[in-house]
């Protein structure tokens, strides 16, 4: 199964994508970045899930060249109509635009195709452009824990959020307007085509030379 935003397409994860998520493990420990706030793209107890009932490791890859960027992973449970998420964008795809694109796609499958009535989310509290994110998309606090962790001279703790699936709706328009219209294929890293030093010469050959 797949489904597809604006930029980027939420679709199974394969065998074939062990190693780049693997790799976004590793960059994120080396530098200790706290804006993947512990989560793991190649989890081992994660490795050998099978997608079963509404729990599902998701990668994040872009419409525009397939590009595998990153990874979601989704619990949720059925009975009670909750779910929650935890999200991952490689280090070096980063400020494009994916992450976003990513959790709106999600939340509309999980409300509006899935039929689930709350999302719950714990997102780090010195990670200010995802608490900006998610208070966009409608996101409201419930609380955030006492238990700190002390990185870098900073201070760590949880925001706990918590969001409907009718305040979603309400704020769903309204953050994709903010966001304005989006190409698939324009991103941080897009490019014109490049053009070779022998291009000027070659194109002003071809220009129809002015009659006498």
């Amino acid at each position: 199964m797949s489904w597809a935003g604006w930029k980027v397409r939420l679709r199974e994860v394969r065998p074939a994508d062990r190693r780049t998520l693997t790799g976004f493990d590793r960059d994120s420990a080396r530098v200790r970045d706290p804006q993947v706030g512990g989560y793991r793209h190649w989890a081992t107890h994660r490795s050998g899930a099978d997608g079963s009932g509404d729990d599902f490791h998701f990668a994040i890859e872009t419409l525009h060249n397939r590009t595998l960027v990153g990874s979601v992973w989704v619990q949720a449970d059925p009975a009670s109509g909750r779910f929650s998420y935890g999200i991952g964008i490689g280090p070096q795809h980063r400020r494009c635009g994916y992450a976003a694109d990513a959790v709106t796609t999600l939340l509309a499958v999980m409300f509006e195709l899935r039929g689930y009535r709350k999302c719950e989310v714990s997102v780090n509290g010195g990670n200010f452009a995802s608490l900006a994110l998610h208070g966009e998309l409608g996101f409201r606090e419930e609380g955030r824990t006492r238990d700190t962790e002390l990185l870098r001279g900073a201070i760590r703790y949880p925001v706990l959020m918590g969001l409907t699936a009718d305040r979603f709706a309400e704020h769903r328009p309204a953050f994709l307007a903010a966001r304005g219209p989006v190409r698939p294929s324009r991103g941080r890293h897009w490019r014109t085509s490049r053009r070779g030093r022998h291009w000027r010469a070659e194109h002003l050959r071809r220009l129809p030379r002015p009659t006498s």
